[in-house]
């Protein structure tokens, strides 16, 4: 992937992650979400009292290109998690499954914390994905 197209995602990405509503983890999470017709959703998660009502970011991100009739996908940058941990924020199984129904194995997952940046394709973090089409 283009080197400053990365970092415009990764720059959308960490603003998302300025807007997430994580009062009960302090896990925030951030998205930019790039389709193949080059528009950039970013989202954030949004965490609720009763942990399973809670949204993940990359999945609000999701939705929100589904909703405005896109459907074909090139690339996620992830910002997130609680800073003071070394690793990048990697997508949960349940988000790897909603990028594996609008998404090739070679969608691209950049995963960011703390400066640290990690590039994953779907195929290898969700290989033998459970898919209809």
């Amino acid at each position: 992937m283009d080197k400053n197209l990365m970092m415009d995602l990764i720059d959308r990405a960490t603003v998302a992650r300025n807007r997430a509503y994580a009062k009960y983890s302090n896990f925030k999470v951030g998205v930019a979400l790039l389709t193949k017709t080059d528009k950039i959703y970013t989202a954030s998660n949004v965490e609720n009292a009763v942990n399973g009502l809670s949204v993940c970011a990359e999945h609000s991100a999701f939705i929100k290109a589904v909703n405005d009739g896109e459907n074909s996908f090139k690339a996620i940058a992830i910002v997130g998690g609680v800073l003071d941990i070394n690793s990048p924020c990697l997508p949960c199984g349940s988000c790897r499954q909603v990028m594996a129904e609008f998404c090739d194995g070679d969608f691209i997952i950049i995963c960011v914390n703390d400066g640290k940046i990690l590039e994953y394709k779907l195929k290898d973090l969700l290989p033998n994905s459970f898919r209809l089409k």
